[in-house]
């Protein structure tokens, strides 16, 4: 079987999928176009992409041999699922414990480096400014006694959660379903979501993206916020409407943000990138060796799985 893989994969599970397949490898972290992968998937029986590469409709077509579309990654909004199983082609996704551990721990970062002005004060050292401690020179927040208030309390956000409560932080959310057993084992709370986003110091989405939860953050809900509060997605960037959150921070609506995604990824709104309330991470949430070793180690099982004939452990469709 022939198979294509879009980008730079750990060199462990490149060598165990070249013992299995006829590879055709793009070996850079810079992503090939939506051309150059429509061009390369043709006569290839098996596809392994990040979710970085849209997987549309045009790309389906071309890949005239496609049998299988692997993500690298749990999540598969990139992939035109649909239109897949319209083709008859398989679809796996490539989930990982590792993965919410890190993404809760960058999360967790996110917000200590907001609170704490970490980013903007490594730039001001660096600039010379720093002129030695003085009692009220670059005054941050403690999380102690905070609220944290998170939206979407799955792997990801039960793992935040348990960090705050260890940092002495009250935390309330709201999930879709109602997680008891969690509520019974550490102190949570459940509240319906604007209280959650009215009454959040720090308000950390962690939500999955289905296309009816685009905006779930606006103009009215980055309102209802307090005007002290920090928001926090490393989620999926099309849940935060850029643009009002982009004025909100310039009119000091809420006191800062910090985000790991975007909406139009990798393209970060301009208004962003002038703001000096705001903390910009390149989507680093998973990006530890531990979390992509074990997402490697799935899509590799998965593809192998389906060249011998059976169902892929991760098949989404």
């Amino acid at each position: 079987m022939k198979l294509l893989i879009t980008s730079k994969i750990p060199q462990e599970i490149f060598n165990d999928l070249d013992k299995h397949f006829d590879i055709t490898y793009h070996d850079s972290n810079i992503p090939l176009s939506h051309d150059e992968i429509k061009e390369k998937v043709v006569n290839h029986d098996a596809l392994l992409c990040p979710l970085s590469d849209k997987i549309d409709r045009d790309i389906i077509d071309a890949g005239n041999s496609l049998k299988i579309i692997a993500n690298y990654g749990a999540g598969f909004d990139n992939i035109d699922i649909k239109y897949a199983r319209q083709k008859g082609i398989d679809v796996t996704n490539a989930p990982a414990p590792p993965s919410a551990i890190s993404t809760a721990e960058l999360a967790f970062a996110l917000m200590i480096s907001a609170a704490r002005k970490i980013v903007s004060g490594d730039k001001l050292t660096r600039d010379g400014k720093f002129y030695g401690w003085r009692p009220t020179f670059y005054l941050g927040h403690q999380l102690y006694g905070k609220t944290l208030g998170i939206i979407g309390l799955g792997n990801i956000g039960q793992n935040l959660a348990k960090r705050a409560l260890a940092f002495g932080m009250k935390v309330i959310y709201y999930s879709r379903t109602r997680k008891d057993d969690f509520e019974k084992d550490y102190e949570v709370v459940y509240k319906d979501k604007y209280y959650v986003i009215a009454n959040s110091d720090f308000l950390s989405l962690h939500t999955a993206f289905v296309p009816e939860l685009k905006h779930m953050i606006s103009k009215n809900e980055l309102e209802m916020m307090k005007d002290s509060a920090i928001l926090i997605n490393a989620s999926r960037g099309p849940i935060v409407d850029e643009d009002a959150l982009a004025d909100a921070l310039i009119n000091n609506t809420i006191a800062g943000a910090a985000l790991d995604v975007y909406e139009f990824e990798p393209k970060v709104n301009e208004k962003l990138l002038t703001l000096d309330n705001v903390i910009l991470s390149p989507h680093l949430g998973n990006a530890t060796f531990e979390a992509r070793l074990v997402m490697g180690e799935n899509a590799r099982d998965n593809l192998i799985q389906f060249k011998e004939g059976k169902v892929p452990q991760n098949k989404i469709n």
